[in-house]
């Protein structure tokens, strides 16, 4: 059963009144405390300095206690979904097996459901994958694999893999190089810039409920840098969220994107991914409703010969 968060900002209204109500009364009995004892210089030398680290240790309390709720509230949320995106494909699953186990089918019927069963095993997998990966990434600020690879063809691929996953046309997805594919290398682990473009195109898919259209834009910046940004026209995301998705458990706290799938990992691994590769990840987006541009930049390798065993 799904937390409730109303407790839990109830929680945060109450830790902040209390904390203002704290150093209201502080201020209150401090500023007394000198207005009577004015005449005594050597005390209020003493008093004056107690009286800043209390109120810095009450206003520091506050925030530490108002954070750690709104660090559980964001956690809670994510065991929430990570549980229905478990037990959804699990129980999707199962279904079909005892309807296979139980009825007489067709050959047609039975390949049907052959067919969901995969895509929901794919789906179960993803999600194990995704939530193992955040972990991962977590635990090692360095990679331990640095070769070559070939970003547009990465890029490609994982295009591909999107567009069978999720059964889109084939021009549903497409890209943009504003460069030739060898002046576009990257140095790092390509399973992990993998996972981190798969991540983008997924959202950009599962957040584009009315028509998946999306450009992939692939380009060298400012000569040391390579873009990969990806474009939507989905649901959008307010401005001033656009810093904070790529939070860990982050979630935008608007209703279309609350009630769609998601577990909050997926911008996070991105960005670490990004990082661990000495780059950075950005998004962009007019608003609601108007779209939005996420993307990663990473340093180009510039000087290296264009090599065939490049990834």
């Amino acid at each position: 059963m799904p937390i409730r968060s109303g407790g839990k900002r109830r929680n945060i209204v109450l830790f902040i009144v209390l904390g203002a109500v704290m150093l209201g009364l502080a201020i209150t009995l401090t500023t007394g405390w000198v207005v009577w004892n004015w005449q005594q210089m050597v005390r209020l030398a003493i008093g004056i300095p107690f009286f800043l680290l209390l109120m810095t240790g009450v206003v520091l309390n506050t925030i530490f206690l108002v954070r750690e709720a709104r660090r559980n509230e964001r956690h809670d949320s994510f065991i929430n979904a990570v549980t229905h995106e478990l037990k959804t494909p699990i129980a999707s699953i199962r279904l079909y097996l005892e309807t296979l186990q139980r009825r007489q089918l067709t050959e047609a019927q039975r390949d049907e459901f052959y067919q969901i069963m995969l895509a929901d095993s794919d789906r179960l997998l993803a999600t194990v994958e995704q939530v193992l990966k955040a972990g991962e990434v977590g635990q090692h600020s360095r990679l331990r694999v640095r070769m070559l690879v070939k970003l547009q063809a990465l890029v490609e691929d994982c295009v591909q893999l999107v567009i069978k996953r999720n059964h889109l046309p084939a021009d549903a997805i497409e890209i943009e190089s504003y460069n030739k594919p060898e002046e576009l290398l990257v140095r790092g682990d390509p399973e992990a810039l993998q996972t981190a473009l798969m991540n983008i195109l997924g959202n950009a898919v599962k957040y584009s409920p009315s028509g998946v259209k999306i450009r992939v834009s692939l380009k060298e910046h400012h000569a040391a840098w390579v873009r990969v940004s990806v474009t939507d026209s989905g649901i959008g995301i307010p401005k001033e969220d656009l810093k904070r998705i790529f939070r860990r458990f982050y979630r935008v706290p608007s209703r279309a994107v609350l009630t769609t799938k998601g577990t909050g990992l997926g911008l996070f691994l991105v960005r670490t991914i990004a990082r661990q590769h000495g780059g950075d990840a950005f998004a962009e987006s007019e608003g609601e409703g108007k779209g939005a541009t996420v993307g990663m930049q990473l340093p180009r390798v510039i000087g290296v010969p264009w090599r065939e065993e490049a990834e």
